[in-house]
């Protein structure tokens, strides 16, 4: 049973990361105002854009409201809701989730995600991410509630070259701030100015852009350990499958930072969409790890679930023998 259970908490935890490492939602909180707006150019609009950049970029942190809406398969469906403080340059993160159980149970097995909180607190430094699993898993866990992922320490591990580019390339898309995405909205050849509105309240300048998986490709610095080869087979493996790109939407207030930032992405499988409100740029970001004594950590969980099963295989085996003499 302790077995089961411990495997249900690296399932659902390894389900949560996935979650987290792919966001974006709807246009909650934006009013659009009333009366005609007046356009801005696409010179206008590039300037603007270009110092948001550059200011959000220098603020380093934000604190960070983030909505991400699933639609179309049903074992991956749902909403979840993310609250905290991000910071980029270095990749900081301190933020509270709510994920529905549907989204939980799709990749733990039945029973698993009963024994997950409502909420999970993450955070991410150097490299890692913890995940307070609560006081149940700290039950199956020897008291220990958090959980450790060193995506850098799991990809040296494996030994497989693949798999260490594709968790860097991971690790540098979790440091996709507002700062990189406004760099990569540039990069659109359709950027507007949309107009005026009100987010949250405050009144502020509305643009939006595509860009196709190519174009991001081309533009996402993020890719670039990849090989030309390994490009071109991206960009066929999207094609294949049906994406046709990314859509971009942004809100920048009277100061010049982006309050609001929505991505959407579509699939013959569904959508993904992703709404980010951000707010206090440059607050004090003080992600500290959890104590040792309450952490565990994943890739050690793994290889005890995997000698776990040996030795189970092992007795069935040896009782087997047993029976027959």
């Amino acid at each position: 049973m302790s077995v089961r259970k411990r495997a249900g908490i690296a399932a659902v935890a390894a389900a949560v990361l996935v979650g987290v490492v792919g966001c974006q939602d709807t246009d909650k909180g934006t009013k659009k105002a009333t009366g005609t707006p007046e356009l801005q150019s696409r010179d206008a609009v590039t300037k603007v854009v270009q110092a948001a950049y550059k200011k959000t970029a220098e603020a380093k942190t934000a604190k960070v409201r983030m909505t991400v809406t699933m639609s179309g398969s049903a074992d991956a469906a749902g909403t979840m809701q993310m609250s905290g403080v991000m910071g980029w340059d270095p990749t900081l993160m301190d933020m509270t989730m709510k994920m529905p159980k549907e989204m939980a149970g799709a990749g733990a097995g039945a029973g698993a995600d009963a024994d997950m909180p409502e909420q999970i607190r993450m955070k991410w430094l150097d490299e890692a991410m913890y995940m307070d699993l609560g006081a149940k898993a700290a039950k199956e866990m020897d008291g220990k509630r958090w959980m450790k992922m060193d995506l850098g320490a799991m990809a040296a591990a494996s030994g497989d070259k693949q798999l260490q580019k594709q968790m860097t390339r991971g690790l540098e898309d979790m440091n996709q701030s507002p700062a990189q995405q406004l760099a990569l909205l540039l990069d659109s050849p359709n950027l507007k100015h949309v107009g005026s509105e009100k987010v949250d309240g405050v009144e502020a300048q509305h643009y939006k852009g595509t860009l196709t998986f190519q174009e991001m490709v081309k533009s996402n610095k993020s890719l670039d350990v990849l090989t030309e080869k390994e490009r071109k087979e991206l960009v066929a493996q999207a094609e294949k499958s049906g994406i046709k790109g990314y859509d971009t939407e942004v809100w920048v207030d009277g100061d010049g930072f982006p309050v609001k930032m929505d991505l959407g992405m579509t699939m013959p499988q569904g959508t993904v969409k992703i709404t980010a409100n951000y707010s206090d740029y440059g607050v004090k970001a003080a992600v500290v790890a959890p104590p040792a004594a309450e952490t565990f950590d994943f890739m050690k969980l793994m290889e005890d679930l995997g000698a776990a099963g040996a030795g189970a295989g092992a007795g069935q085996g040896t009782g087997g023998a047993e029976s027959g003499i």
